[in-house]
């Protein structure tokens, strides 16, 4: 018999653009990296987010820890993630949307909880 080599599984997806986020998230990526793999108001929230480094720790790098999803339709992936820096978590989550051409694109992005209530300016 050959020997059994081990299975190495590509990663999918969300964890792709998991660690895309969080390189962002964390100043390790500038935020402009995100441009081709956001739709929509997604990167003005990235932006926003971005801004306030609130990824961007001391000492521990941050890293994701856990990862998790649901498909409420197809070609469309509410995603979360738990990420970790030291003994510190904070939750992420995400949409994905697939295009007609097939590539995978962020909508919409949050981390730590919902976002502020904001007044209509009209």
């Amino acid at each position: 018999r050959p020997p059994r080599r081990p299975v190495v599984l590509r990663p999918g997806p969300t964890d792709h653009f998991a660690e895309l986020l969080l390189a962002v998230l964390s100043g390790q990526r500038p935020v402009h990296a995100m441009l081709r793999h956001t739709a929509g108001r997604a990167y003005d929230e990235l932006v926003r987010l971005a801004e306030r480094g609130p990824l961007r720790t001391r000492g521990a790098r941050p890293v994701v820890r856990d990862i998790g999803w649901f498909e409420p339709r197809e070609g469309a992936l509410e995603v979360f993630a738990r990420i970790g820096a030291g003994d510190r978590l904070r939750a992420m989550a995400f949409r994905l949307e697939q295009g007609r051409d097939l590539r995978w694109r962020c909508t919409a992005v949050e981390l730590g909880g919902p976002r502020a209530h904001r007044p209509d300016p009209r």
